[in-house]
This record gives structure tokens, C-alpha cells and sequence, in this order.
């Protein structure tokens, strides 16, 4: 089963090499949608892709890169449309 979800990561999330390396994730489970910064600090990821591959990128979002501190990371369903691919902004 296919889903989409909105996850707000927040922490040291930013200048910390975040967004491409949740990139890198996204694309090796196969997962589209994008990764943003926020200007309140935190990462705004969404993503659409099936459960399993879901469940495992928001494991690896709660820890993040090597760099990262990572506080929380909340989530939401989402129901626009996602493009495929996976991008950063």
C-alpha cells in the first residue's frame, strides 16, 4: 500500500547536510516527494512511497546525518499530489 506524509524534522536540521541526505534516503527506498528548509528552522519532507519504505525513512529522520541533532519529527498525512523523484530546496 502506497502513502503520503508530511514530516516537520526539527532540531539542528539546517546547514547540516539534512535535506540531500534525506534525498539520498528517498531515493534508495525507492520513495518520491521533496525536502525543504523552513524559516523557522526546522525540515518540511514530503514523501510518498510504500508503507515499508515509509516506516524506514521515518526512522532514519529521526536521527538525520551524522551532523544532525534531531528533536522531533512530527507527522501528517498528505493529501496533494507528489511528483516523481525526490528534491531539495
Amino acid at each position: 500500500m502506497v502513502a503520503s506524509r508530511r514530516f516537520l524534522v526539527s532540531g539542528k536540521v539546517q546547514g547540516v547536510w539534512f535535506r540531500e541526505s534525506t534525498r539520498r534516503q528517498a531515493v534508495r527506498l525507492g520513495i518520491d516527494g521533496h525536502a525543504i528548509n523552513l524559516s523557522d528552522g526546522r525540515v518540511e519532507v514530503i514523501a510518498k512511497g510504500d508503507n515499508e519504505a515509509m516506516a524506514e525513512l521515518e526512522r532514519w529522520l529521526a536521527e538525520g546525518p551524522p551532523l544532525a541533532a534531531v528533536d522531533q519529527v512530527e507527522v501528517e498525512s498528505y493529501v496533494e499530489s507528489i511528483e516523481p523523484g525526490f528534491t531539495t530546496g
